[in-house]
């Protein structure tokens, strides 16, 4: 599984745009917008009007600032409002919607944190050669996980330099995997998580050609931001009611196993291509549920049946 780094936007829209108007009037690049966050007064006072429980008063912000002369202040925290940061009725500032968003992830490091990860050992069989030997690394943010045995790499995904730095070594993985599941869930319901638009579902194999050996993949992509993943059509569908259901009833929690190794009882198979239709089968205990996807990673029918007679 995969992900490929976002396009970046080439304009955004007003802090004061309705909510879900398409036509608002888009009048910054992104290169003007972040410019006026290239002074510490100006970060300071985002910083403090993040930190504050409610709206500040000019005087508020101009003390929590390095800034000497309120009249200089006072330029500084106009380049501000409008994008960052609003005047409330009552004469007081509050943090716009792109204000929070801005300082959560400078907060978090996510404009200036790279971490590097040391090899942390992978418990969880590889799903290709089925030796003990995973490992996951961690390279500029991103953690990958490969076989050292039959070096076939199992995934390589993104996680916030937050993620690095706020778990434990030993708790990295499966706040990792818990990152992932969520994402994959929210791709898979047609939402895109990193800016919440439209994001699309096409089943297909890779680079639009069978090759030997390989299985079809889900392919998730948003128009609006550029965030795209790749990823198997099993771990699409792992969270659909029907598996989850599957798995209670014969005491095991399907979240509980790993986005790098779900368990060798999974099986994918393509039983059409005009139209696409994707069998994904798991058994357990001579009991097998099988999802039959559409192109667009709709489950059309599941069906339930034993060993006998799948």
């Amino acid at each position: 599984m995969t992900e490929t780094e976002p396009e970046t936007p080439t304009t955004e829209q007003r802090p004061d745009a309705a909510a879900g108007d398409s036509d608002a009037e888009e009048t910054a690049t992104p290169s003007d917008a972040f410019s006026v966050l290239g002074n510490e007064v100006r970060m300071a006072a985002l910083r403090a009007l993040a930190d504050a429980d409610g709206p500040l008063t000019f005087s508020e912000l101009f003390e929590a600032t390095s800034a000497e002369k309120t009249a200089g202040f006072a330029y500084h925290l106009r380049q501000l409002t409008g994008r960052f940061c609003r005047k409330t009725d009552d004469e007081e500032y509050v943090l716009t919607y792109a204000g929070r968003e801005v300082t959560r992830a400078i907060r978090a490091g996510t404009y200036t944190d790279s971490v590097d990860v040391d090899p942390i050992p992978v418990e969880d069989p590889c799903p290709f050669c089925g030796a003990r030997a995973l490992e996951a690394t961690g390279t500029d943010n991103y953690v990958a996980i490969a076989c050292r045995a039959c070096e076939r790499p199992t995934l390589s995904l993104p996680f916030p330099p937050g993620g690095h730095r706020g778990h434990a070594r030993e708790n990295l993985l499966s706040a990792f995997d818990r990152h992932h599941r969520h994402r994959l869930t929210l791709l898979a319901d047609g939402v895109c998580p990193e800016c919440s638009a439209p994001a699309e579902a096409r089943v297909e194999y890779r680079d639009g050609e069978e090759l030997p050996d390989e299985r079809p993949q889900v392919a998730f992509d948003c128009e609006r931001c550029g965030c795209r993943l790749r990823s198997p059509v099993t771990l699409a569908v792992l969270e659909h009611p029907a598996v989850v259901a599957f798995y209670h009833c014969h005491g095991v929690d399907v979240r509980d196993r790993p986005l790098w190794n779900v368990g060798e009882e999974w099986r994918e198979q393509v039983v059409s291509e005009e139209p696409w239709c994707v069998r994904v089968s798991t058994e357990l205990d001579g009991d097998v549920l099988a999802l039959f996807v559409a192109e667009d990673l709709t489950v059309v029918e599941t069906r339930e049946s034993t060993t006998a007679a799948s």
